[in-house]
């Protein structure tokens, strides 16, 4: 079978360009990877051209966005996550603008199609007697319930994105003093994150009753599925939402009603901001390249800003008296009265 002009180069993209020259992580590679098995999918199901037969001429600026819309129309994703696969193709078409330039106004007519604009959601995060509660859901009376109650305390305590945790190894935490676990996060930059002695009391347990303080499997998975393997991000999910669930039924001013494993790192965020802790010291415990991605907790934590203002609160409004003239008024106070029936 011949090779397509588009598999050829795509090939060589992923090999070459992103593995040797761009160095890029394992995990931009799978999201690459799952871009561009879409757009095949696309490609064959809604442009009826398969795999085997799709060329570079077929991949016009009208076709990647029909390509976009039809994955917010029909897959139900995000702006969020439409965005991140324009960006795999922009990734592509950047390079491919050096290797085959005869077509290069084609590649930057693709290249001109914007992001969406994305809605700031507020931060989702839990409360730390929410996070008390969540983990006091977790049995430990079994040794899948330990397994969970040491990965979720984890994921909390550490502020990981789900991806670190399921990367780690053995090898990757210090388990004497000065405790700490090692994560490689976004462009496989690594960060250093100190863990406290009850979290520690924890792994160490675990880690005794699996067997993986051994040397020998000091590279296995810290935390394995029950074929050995590493757990998914979907993995990881379903773990937590079980103790989710049942802690929502039995508090549910306590849970929000989303939370996912990334809610845990939001709200390790949120306590050590409201705690005093600088956001300097914040943005590199999260592993985030600016510190403009870390205000964000600041500028969420409304509570913070309250105490903030009162503290600098100087009282400039001339006092009426023990009650306030609106309260003397017997008529207003009966027509705010009757605007909350």
């Amino acid at each position: 079978m011949t090779t397509t002009d588009f598999a050829k180069h795509l090939t060589n993209f992923f090999s070459e360009y992103l593995v040797g020259e761009r160095g890029a992580s394992p995990n931009t590679i799978r999201a690459y990877s799952n871009t561009f098995t879409q757009l095949l999918n696309f490609m064959d199901e809604k442009e009826h051209i398969m795999a085997d037969k799709l060329l570079l001429d077929h991949l016009t600026k009208k076709v990647v966005l029909r390509f976009l819309d039809w994955l917010q129309s029909s897959r139900k994703c995000s702006k969020a996550t439409r965005n991140q696969r324009l960006a795999a193709l922009h990734s592509f078409f950047k390079y491919m603008q050096y290797e085959d330039v005869k077509r290069i106004v084609q590649w930057q007519d693709i290249l001109s199609i914007k992001v969406k604009r994305q809605e700031k959601r507020s931060v989702n995060y839990l409360s730390i007697d929410g996070i008390k509660f969540l983990l006091e859901q977790i049995p430990t009376n079994n040794r899948m319930g330990r397994r969970n109650l040491a990965l979720i305390a984890l994921l909390y305590d550490s502020g990981a994105r789900v991806q670190e945790i399921i990367d780690l190894s053995p090898s990757s935490l210090r388990l004497d003093k000065p405790y700490c676990v090692t994560l490689f996060g976004k462009g496989n930059k690594k960060r250093i994150v100190p863990l406290q002695d009850e979290q520690v009391a924890l792994l160490q347990a675990y880690m005794t009753e699996n067997g993986l303080d051994m040397v020998a499997y000091n590279q296995q998975p810290l935390f394995a599925n029950n074929r050995g393997g590493r757990l998914t991000n979907s993995g990881v999910t379903y773990i937590l939402n079980m103790y989710v669930t049942n802690a929502r039924v039995l508090k549910p001013e306590l849970i929000p009603d989303r939370v996912s494993p990334h809610t845990l790192r939001h709200s390790k965020a949120m306590h050590l901001l409201q705690a005093g802790v600088n956001l300097v010291y914040i943005r590199d415990i999260l592993g985030h390249v600016s510190i403009q991605t870390t205000e964000l907790y600041a500028r969420a934590d409304s509570k913070q800003k309250r105490e903030a203002l009162e503290a600098a609160y100087i009282n400039v409004i001339p006092n009426l008296g023990t009650e306030g003239l609106w309260e003397k008024d017997a008529k207003l106070k009966t027509w705010l009265k009757n605007l909350s029936k």
